[in-house]
């Protein structure tokens, strides 16, 4: 599917209208930051995203990549509802004030070619600089430049990302099984990421390199998404944050009106059940 394909269907999305939203209170944030959302995929949690974006406002909002899947769109069209009204909820957000800033992963890699421009009022732009309340300089930034199998070797990465898709395909019926049984929701990429040693090398050395990336720049942190593993840290005298997916994890990075920062597990906040989206 070619770029203009892509920008059409959007354009003919249909707005959802009224929020339909349950209750709960609306909290207020200085900054929120999303990626890795994943539009256009079956594993894609936008119904609890959108949930999110109905219970919770900010000044500024930073989209850091992978919001829309190119690679699975071009292979084949997956495209529900849910997922037009989560484009139609950030495209209001940005019509009532919202600073919209979305920075371009992998997966929309798209994008990169309308940098610089604006689209509903969202701002595209390959990076960014966030000026935190306390002073504090951060990198917004996807990652996969990052990334050497991304960077060195696409074929690989396409790889990974076909097994992936399996490994959530797979994760899926699993959970069914153990729903069934009256057991917990239990996410078998999670552990396969914090289990398998090359796995944790692999994150490890990406966090890594982003923070010496930071200070090289001569700032005070980052802010990243890209390998779906929602993180505050430091490292060096570095602040590595990374705000995790809307596929599994369901966590956003806020930044409260103080300068602090937290990761909203979405889906513990609201009760929600990952079997029943399993």
């Amino acid at each position: 599917m070619g770029k203009q394909g892509f920008f059409e269907r959007l354009r003919n999305a249909e707005p959802d209208g009224l929020d339909r939203g349950g209750g709960g209170p609306l909290r207020h944030w200085r900054t929120i930051w999303l990626s890795d959302i994943h539009l256009g995929t079956p594993g894609c949690k936008a119904d609890f995203l959108l949930d999110f974006l109905r219970h919770n406002e900010s000044e500024k909002l930073y989209l850091v990549g992978d919001i829309v899947d190119g690679w699975r769109l071009r292979r084949s069209w997956y495209w529900n509802q849910s997922h037009n009204d989560v484009v139609q909820k950030l495209l209001r957000k940005a019509r009532k004030g919202t600073e919209v800033i979305y920075v371009p992963g992998n997966h929309d890699e798209m994008l990169r070619d309308y940098l610089d421009l604006h689209f509903g009022g969202v701002y595209v732009t390959g990076e960014a600089v966030h000026d935190a309340a306390d002073g504090r300089k951060l990198l917004v930034i996807h990652g996969d430049a990052f990334d050497g199998i991304v960077r060195y070797a696409r074929w690989l990465a396409f790889l990974g990302d076909h097994a992936y898709a399996l490994a959530l395909w797979t994760n899926g019926w699993f959970n069914r099984a153990r729903r069934a049984l009256g057991l917990p929701y239990w996410s078998l990429s999670a552990w396969l990421k914090h289990k398998v040693k090359n796995a944790v090398k692999y994150i490890g050395d990406y966090e890594t390199a982003l923070a010496h990336e930071a200070r090289r720049r001569g700032l005070d942190g980052v802010v990243c998404g890209h390998i779906h593993k929602a993180e505050i840290r430091q490292i060096d005298g570095v602040t590595y944050m990374n705000d995790g997916d809307w596929v599994e994890s369901c966590t956003a990075l806020v930044e409260d009106f103080d300068g602090s920062f937290r990761i909203v597990h979405w889906a513990q906040v609201r009760a929600f059940d990952m079997l029943a989206a399993a």
